[in-house]
């Protein structure tokens, strides 16, 4: 390990205690280090830019809550992510029902695409367009790296389906490409 990437690592952990013992500055740090990745998940996840923003503060609001279970068996950013996906998914789970009712994802994205779409890579603009479930495994799977087993668990399908759901996506995503 490069002797940069150590200190950062060190002064991570060092964070990390720091805010386990009610440290709210260190636990702000922590925040400044990865609220960016975790808003990246929460986004793709929801394809919803206000659903995102809200269930990224909810998922440092129990992060900070649920520091102390961090036991430093894995990099933080992993615990973190894993935090993140499952509450997510549980947002997901609450609102589902009264999303399909007001309106499909599918159609707010084209609504929403004038504006904060603009500054979204070409890539993001296609994932946002997804069929749900394809959307859900190909983010946890291709761009968090989760394993499909894990995917399977945590969206309660069998493992070929979160295969089959993968491929989907990569073949949705490999068509709308090529016809740019």
């Amino acid at each position: 390990m490069e002797a940069s990437a150590r200190f950062a690592q060190d002064e991570e952990q060092q964070l990390i205690a720091q805010a386990k013992a009610g440290d709210q500055q260190a636990f702000y740090q922590l925040y400044e280090l990865h609220h960016k990745r975790v808003y990246g998940l929460c986004w793709r996840m929801l394809a919803d830019k206000s659903s995102a923003e809200d269930v990224c503060q909810e998922v440092f609001v129990q992060v900070w809550q649920k520091l102390s279970s961090f036991q430093g068996n894995s990099k933080f950013s992993t615990w973190l992510h894993s935090v993140a996906s499952n509450i997510v998914l549980s947002h997901l789970r609450k609102h589902k029902n009264w999303l399909q009712r007001v309106f499909s994802i599918e159609d707010q994205v084209v609504e929403e695409a004038g504006e904060e779409m603009a500054e979204v890579s070409e890539l993001d603009k296609h994932i946002m367009r997804l069929p749900e479930r394809a959307r859900l495994v190909f983010v946890l799977f291709a761009v968090e790296g989760y394993r499909h087993e894990e995917i399977s668990k945590m969206l309660n399908m069998a493992v070929g389906s979160s295969k089959s759901q993968y491929h989907r996506a990569k073949t949705l995503l490999k068509e709308w490409i090529e016809e740019e």
